[in-house]
């Protein structure tokens, strides 16, 4: 049966997704990197919050459902972390030296 309350999440999923369309497409090109790691991020969280859930699952559905949704989570992860390790490498003069992070002190 068919509610309110569906129509109102399906509103809401609607509108967010307008509101991430806009958002995206007017980030600069420079900041996708630092988009991507965040992104990564929310998406780590999204597979630690599938694993609770489906924990919490009692039929086979809810377990079949909720092992796609790691699993499909995991694998927007591992990508993500792919495209930014490449977006990154972009940045990298070829054939220059590793410079560290920190400096010695001289004795």
């Amino acid at each position: 049966m068919i509610t309110v309350s569906f129509f109102i999440g399906i509103y809401i999923f609607m509108l967010a997704a307008f509101a991430g369309w806009i958002i995206i497409g007017r980030v600069p090109a420079i900041l996708h990197t630092p988009l991507m790691s965040g992104s990564n991020f929310v998406h780590g969280i999204v597979v630690i919050g599938g694993i609770y859930v489906l924990l919490q699952a009692a039929t086979p559905l809810e377990q079949s459902i909720g092992f796609f949704a790691v699993l499909l989570g995991a694998g927007n992860a591992a990508g993500g972390f792919a495209v930014t390790e490449r977006m990154l490498a972009m940045f990298k003069i070829s054939g220059a030296p590793v410079k560290p992070h920190y400096k010695h002190k001289k004795a």
